[in-house]
């Protein structure tokens, strides 16, 4: 069965809290992690840039994407905010988990 992830980065441990929060009481996810420590390298407004984030993943099904994509979109701290879907197969049981709870 197909899952879907849901993944983005914030400056904050209260922010990523804030976002898994939302995402579970809205039903939008089933499991949200929080991963401290990424360090971040990139190009914003043409200077180089390295922070240290928070990774924040969340799984759901493919037809609660758009829900959490647009209930992250409102709550991100940041101006453009990293959110990027992966799709892939998981295990059955685990896979039914995640729809039920979504």
């Amino acid at each position: 069965m197909t899952i879907a992830l849901l993944l983005t980065t914030v400056g904050s441990k209260t922010a990523a809290d804030r976002l898994a929060a939302a995402a579970l009481r809205a039903r939008a996810a089933a499991c949200v992690q929080i991963l401290p420590r990424v360090e971040s390298h990139y190009v914003w407004k043409g200077k180089r840039e390295k922070s240290r984030e928070f990774l924040v993943l969340a799984k759901t099904s493919r037809r609660r994407v758009a829900a959490l994509t647009k209930l992250w979109s409102h709550l991100h701290p940041y101006d453009c905010p990293e959110l990027v879907t992966l799709s892939g197969r998981a295990a059955a049981t685990y896979a039914r988990w995640i729809q039920a709870s979504t």
